[in-house]
């Protein structure tokens, strides 16, 4: 509607994700040379990950223009799926004939005599997986069995998984290990800085055709300042700003126009231009307030003094009580969140989380977190479920919290009452009331546990050594019942895991289970086991 008024030749701001106007800033031309790497290498799995509306899938369509002529690419942008329609999916993306009625076995031998016969050809094979963070743990684990189809010199198939923060916290699962260690790339996309929002807007309007500029420098700056340079929330404001422009037939887009526009896409701001004229007069307000409150405190308001009884003596001054102060603002989750001073970043989180177990974390040492909680002795588990949940294992956890634009931040909780729990982000700490905190949480949660060295792996009926009987004399000892010493995991070992199990508000299976165990250690008060009912570390 606005192109032809701006001399324009399209929309500059559609939210598809073409190549042409893919803006290749320090951090997306560095990913985009890790995949175009990562495509000429052999086998393992690349990880690209990055925040709602970052670019992701407009980079992974870049790559795909620039894959070489010997190389074929399978897109997969659904990963809801079975592992049958998963399967036929890549088939059909490599126009590999095959039938519903296949059962999955059936079509990795199809795709593995494929993958041969590319291989003979000299051409090399990439499954790329968009929204990975959405695949079943039945799918993702699939997804690793791909990579054993190989030559006896090298893998057959590259994959590149890419998807939101959450793919981290999933790929640190304990059951998904063995795929997080056969990760041999990852990168993490950012937003945009200032200076590159600036630079962002001005590359679209250019390949769209614009001679001038249309965003003043107020409208840029004011772009960033309601985008936090998420580039998708530059195009959907940056498009309504020009459409205001037009209607009301001006040729740049200022400060005001762009707040407009963000009040109307994201309703979180009052659209006049008094905005700062309101804030100056609110300041004043609370100042003058607190003004009155001190004048008051000493009879002095309004410039009235207090009447004399004899005017030749004057009456002792009553001590000064302290001036009343302007009550501090009221602190919300959201707010909170928002403070860049208190980073809820993934390895912000793991960091904290690993110091409240003695142990020290280093972003990208492994590249997970979880595989680095190994070597500290530690596991990690992932679980959805509710704060009661959380409280029952008695553990402190990351949880996620996905504030009004989208955005996820991975904070610790450190201690829950009731009905409060005290959340942590970086070395701020904050109590918040669980009934504020439940619209921003979708239930998962990440926590630390030390398993017994002498039960270190889940233990079920069969079972024989050292490690049952260790199970055998804990359970005695807490349930006062006699202890064999038997090293078997039978029947009488069984009725005591369910006993205690039911006891604990556990699924009652009588298999010694990773829940279970982390019950276990807390029944035990094993020293150096911080929980969420003790003191905040």
């Amino acid at each position: 509607m606005y192109a032809a008024y701006f001399g324009l030749n399209e929309n500059p701001f559609s939210i598809t994700p073409d190549p042409r106007y893919l803006f290749l800033s320090g951090q997306h031309t560095e990913a985009l040379a890790h995949l175009l790497y990562g495509v000429t290498e052999s086998g393992g799995f690349i990880q690209l990950t990055g925040e709602v509306g970052t670019g992701k899938t407009t980079l992974i369509r870049s790559l795909l223009e620039k894959l070489p002529d010997s190389v074929d690419a399978a897109l997969i942008i659904n990963p809801r799926v079975t592992i049958a329609e998963f399967l036929r999916s890549i088939c059909r993306e490599l126009h590999i004939p095959c039938t519903p009625e296949q059962s999955p076995q059936e079509l990795i031998d199809v795709l593995n005599t494929h993958l041969l016969e590319a291989h003979a050809r000299g051409r090399r094979v990439v499954l790329i997986i968009d929204e990975a963070q959405a695949l079943s743990s039945e799918v993702l684990e699939q997804v690793r069995l791909l990579t054993n189809l190989e030559t006896s010199r090298q893998k057959l198939l590259q994959i590149i998984l890419v998807g939101q923060p959450e793919l981290r916290v999933l790929l640190a699962r304990q059951d998904l290990r063995q795929l997080a260690q056969r990760i041999t790339g990852r990168y993490h996309l950012e937003p945009l800085s200032p200076k590159e929002t600036r630079a962002y807007v001005h590359h679209r309007l250019n390949v769209a055709g614009a001679m001038a500029p249309i965003f003043t420098a107020s409208g840029l700056r004011m772009v960033r300042r309601v985008t936090q340079g998420i580039p998708r929330l530059i195009n959907i404001i940056c498009d309504r700003a020009l459409l205001g422009a037009f209607t009301r037939e001006l040729r740049q887009v200022d400060a005001g126009l762009v707040r407009h526009a963000a009040h109307e896409v994201l309703n979180n701001a009052p659209p006049g231009g008094n905005r700062g004229a309101l804030t100056w007069l609110g300041a004043c307000a609370v100042i003058l307030l607190s003004a009155i409150t001190v004048l008051a405190a000493t009879g002095h308001l309004m410039g009235f003094a207090p009447r004399e009884s004899t005017p030749a003596v004057a009456p002792a001054a009553p001590p000064a009580g302290p001036a009343t102060a302007p009550h501090p603002p009221v602190v919300t989750a959201l707010s909170w969140l928002a403070n860049p001073a208190d980073p809820s970043d993934t390895d912000t989180a793991f960091r904290t989380l690993f110091s409240l177990w003695g142990a020290h974390y280093t972003p990208g040492d492994t590249g997970s977190g979880c595989l680095e909680a190994e070597q500290a002795g530690l596991r990690c588990l992932y679980r959805k479920g509710t704060w009661n949940n959380l409280r029952n294992f008695d553990r402190p956890a990351i949880i996620t919290l996905t504030d009004a634009r989208g955005t996820r931040h991975q904070v610790v909780v450190t201690r829950m009452g009731v009905s409060s729990a005290t959340l942590r982000a970086g070395t701020a700490s904050m109590r918040f009331p669980l009934s504020e905190l439940d619209p921003l949480w979708y239930g998962d949660y990440l926590l630390l546990w030390r398993p017994n060295p002498n039960a270190p792996d889940p233990l079920q009926p069969g079972m024989v050594g050292t490690a049952v009987a260790w199970l055998r004399t804990q359970l005695a000892r807490l349930q006062h019942t006699p202890d064999s010493g038997s090293t078997l995991y039978d029947a009488s070992l069984v009725a005591a895991v369910k006993r205690f199990q039911a006891e604990q508000h556990l699924t009652v299976d009588g298999i010694a289970g990773e829940e279970t165990l982390i019950h276990l250690n807390t029944a035990l008060h094993v020293p150096g086991t911080p929980t969420l009912t003790a003191s905040d570390n």
